[in-house]
């Protein structure tokens, strides 16, 4: 009785997070806070089974790749930073996994150094509130990188009425490579399913583009895919994801309002693999029955994506920072009271 016990405190935590992550995982697999369940029943299930079979042997192992991690990670990025830049240029964007290579450094000797300094006792403690909201963003990061790839290995066979295409640059009139990689998908997508079910290309014209990206994505898949036209239903106006979905959506409650779609109608997302979560979290918040899925990204390309793509979530999911400096705004309250 005494191991029953024992084996259900050594997994009790693994336990907890399991049923929650299965939980909202059947409730409504794209939201964020998945990823936090994934990642610490990951934890808590790799931690219990090493204690549980003896495999302390492994914990030396794990501690030096976790010691060593951080400094293979910077030169990950800084070789990734040096690729992207020959491939697509200096901007902003191909700068992205640098920056991050810096935010690590920054977040492992920032404190060291403060104090071996000796920096004002003030200086330290705002050095523990950014070491400490910094630890969340790491963690939430790869969170999410485990939960996005997770989500798009999730079993999709049911047949879509609507294919949604989201928009991706244009050259002149024609799609860029990362555009015609996900009209393609969707092609392929739509001749699995017996050529049934629409497709919505959806994306307005930008201040540079010379027609809209709904046109062109729809001159390609008639021009250079074979689809007729009334299977492409264009959503000209948006501008960003969101409104990609919104205005979408409107399309297509009108086209059921006017008794010229089905009343229940399934959606399928076709974007970027990267892009493959965020775009259907925006879809559940804007009320559409819709399933990601992602085409094909360069892989030098897909770290530089994929932090883009974090950044706008965590935009959307903050709170967890502001939760995070009001509970080190009383603690260091309490100290100083002390």
């Amino acid at each position: 009785m005494t191991n029953y016990l024992q084996l259900l405190l050594l997994y009790a935590p693994a336990i907890i997070f399991g049923l929650l992550f299965l939980w909202d995982l059947h409730k409504e697999p794209r939201q964020f806070r998945n990823a936090i369940w994934f990642l610490l029943l990951l934890l808590t299930l790799g931690g219990a089974l090493l204690l549980q079979f003896g495999m302390r042997w492994l914990i030396l192992p794990l501690v030096i790749l976790l010691i060593a991690s951080p400094l293979l990670v910077i030169c990950f990025l800084l070789a990734n930073t040096v690729i992207v830049i020959r491939h697509e240029g200096i901007s902003l964007t191909t700068l992205l996994p640098g920056l991050l290579a810096l935010a690590v450094v920054a977040y492992m000797f920032l404190s060291p150094l403060l104090a071996g300094f000796g920096a004002p006792s003030w200086m330290q403690k705002l050095a523990g509130l950014i070491n400490l909201e910094a630890t969340w963003f790491f963690f939430s990061f790869l969170a999410l990188l485990l939960y996005s790839s997770f989500y798009r290995l999730l079993p999709r066979k049911r047949r879509y009425d609507y294919i949604i295409i989201h928009g991706a640059g244009l050259r002149g009139e024609e799609p860029t490579p990362l555009l015609r990689g996900r009209l393609d998908k969707a092609v392929d997508l739509w001749k699995r399913q017996g050529r049934l079910g629409r497709f919505v290309v959806s994306g307005g014209q930008g201040p540079d583009e010379v027609i809209s990206e709904a046109r062109a994505m729809a001159q390609y898949l008639r021009n250079s895919c074979g689809v007729p036209g009334e299977a492409i239903i264009m959503e000209d106006r948006s501008t960003t994801t969101l409104e990609n979905l919104r205005y979408s959506k409107q399309i297509l409650d009108d086209r059921y309002e006017m008794g010229t779609g089905p009343e229940h109608y399934r959606v399928a997302l076709v974007t970027s693999d990267y892009h493959v979560f965020r775009a259907s979290e925006y879809a559940s918040k804007v009320g559409l029955n819709a399933d990601g899925i992602g085409s094909h990204t360069k892989g030098y390309y897909w770290p530089t994506a994929f932090i883009r793509e974090f950044v706008a979530i965590t935009r959307m999911h903050w709170w967890p920072y502001l939760v995070l400096a009001i509970g080190w705004a009383v603690w260091i309250g309490i100290s100083v009271l002390h």
